[in-house]
């Protein structure tokens, strides 16, 4: 699903994951420009916290599309003064998502441990992101990579919430049982996934490219 440590510009798995990424930043686009579309639920946070929300659809949706190319190895090598430009973008929507979504979350659906999972996420989602930020200020590609890798992860929480919740709800799990654990669910796992195989995969082939450096 993250596409960072390799070079899947055909690959099927970045397909997919950039294909779901646009279909849900598409939905976020929609939203924010026609807030008569969103449901009950969101225009009553929009009526409650003014800006949050189209502050968290809008840097979500922007973060969400734009991420996805971003982990693209090929096309970061091909452009990568672009890379440069939209990965300042990234951080900027990150920021505007996560602060407002963070702000969210203490009321959204699903009582406090709902609550507890979406704060933990947009917390993460800060810290990961600004992490990447400063480890490319500071030069070092290798780090830059592992934390912009962990930061997508928590991105896609907004594909996999999606994904999560019609299936419980096809599998007849009561909302307010689904939701709760769903709110922990979307990115918990992702970010798991995220460490154990990409980031230590992409470790791995930057240790092996130094060496040859070394050697040649």
């Amino acid at each position: 699903m993250y596409a960072a440590p390799m070079r899947l510009s055909s690959h099927r798995g970045w397909q997919v994951m950039t294909a779901l990424s646009l279909v849900i930043a598409s939905y976020a686009t929609a939203l924010f420009f026609m807030p008569q579309a969103r449901p009950p639920f969101l225009r009553g946070r929009n009526d409650m916290f003014g800006l949050a929300v189209p502050l968290h659809l809008g840097g979500g949706g922007v973060a969400l599309a734009l991420g996805a190319f971003q982990l693209n190895a090929a096309l970061r090598a091909r452009r990568l003064r672009w890379h440069r430009i939209v990965g300042r973008i990234y951080v900027i929507s990150v920021l505007l998502g996560g602060i407002s979504g963070l702000r969210l979350a203490i009321a959204s659906q699903g009582g406090m441990i709902a609550h507890a999972g979406f704060a933990a996420l947009a917390c993460a989602w800060l810290f990961t992101t600004t992490r990447g930020f400063l480890r490319i200020r500071a030069g070092d590609d290798i780090d830059h990579r592992a934390w912009m890798i962990r930061s997508y992860s928590l991105t896609f929480a907004a594909v996999t919430l999606r994904i999560y919740l019609p299936l419980s709800l096809a599998a007849g799990v009561p909302f307010d049982i689904a939701y709760p654990a769903i709110a922990w669910l979307c990115w918990v796992p992702n970010i798991i996934v995220a460490e154990y195989v990409f980031v230590r995969v992409s470790r791995a082939r930057a240790g092996g490219h130094v060496i040859a450096a070394d050697r040649g």
